[in-house]
């Protein structure tokens, strides 16, 4: 019975699969576009301060939060 319904469903695959319409006509649209020769170099100077924080101690939040350790990871005794 199994192997009668798994031939069924191979066939009805089969004919679903040749019954698809294949479009291969795509029409794309074409843009034209013009090449830029001059060019200006401004330097423009912001006076932004940001700021760059370092975190030496070991006890700090960011360095807890990226060396977590998971229960999988751990040594398992016997």
């Amino acid at each position: 019975m199994k192997t009668i319904i798994t031939i069924i469903f191979i066939i009805f695959l089969g004919f679903t699969a040749q019954a698809q319409n294949v479009t291969t006509d795509v029409k794309v649209e074409t843009i034209e576009m013009t090449v830029v020769t001059e060019t200006s170099n401004e330097l423009i100077l912001d006076a932004k301060t940001e700021v760059a924080r370092l975190y030496k101690s070991k006890n700090s939040k960011i360095k807890k939060e990226l060396n977590f350790i998971t229960k999988a990871s751990k040594a398992k005794m016997a």
